[in-house]
Parts: C-alpha cells; structure tokens; sequence
C-alpha cells in the first residue's frame, strides 16, 4: 500500500482500532481505483507521487465517510480529473 493504515487514519482523524480492518480495505480499494485510472499495472511507480497518494487518500476517505449514500460517478469524476495528467496512454 502506498499509503498506510496510520497516516490514512491520521487524515481520517481517527484515533481508535475499531475500523482498522475497514480502513485497510478502503485504502487497498482507493489504490485499485486510481490504478485504474492511471492505467498502470501496479501502484509500484507511483509511492513516491504526491498526487498519486493525495488520490488515494481522498478515495479512502470518501469511501469511509460516505459508507451508507457514497456517490461513486461524482468520486470517480473527482480523481479523473486529480490523475488525469498522469494517465498512461494504454495498459
């Protein structure tokens, strides 16, 4: 994971073990979705990236914060336009 279960729950403000399994889940899913976007085979080029990380972030958080109405075409639209400058051409 290019970002880890302490920073994520840092941004989150989180202080409590209750959702570490949850947040784990949430920041592996983020990875998978702006992978995708990115149109890469791995996130291994990318731990480095700022932007890359602040994606997931963003990603993981909205997924945690908005577990019972998450709105996933106006999430996917956001890191479209967060990555689209990294995108590779083809997979």
């Amino acid at each position: 994971m290019i970002v880890t279960l302490a920073k994520m729950k840092k941004y989150l403000r989180v202080d409590y073990p209750d959702d570490n399994g949850l947040i784990r889940t949430l920041i592996r899913t983020a990875e998978k979705m702006c992978q995708d976007i990115l149109r890469a085979d791995s996130m291994d080029g990318f731990a480095e990236n700022e932007t890359v990380r602040t994606a997931v972030m963003y990603a993981a958080a909205y997924l945690y914060e908005h577990r019972e109405e998450a709105e996933h075409g106006e999430l996917m639209l956001t890191l479209r336009a967060m990555l689209g400058g990294l995108r590779g051409e083809v997979f």
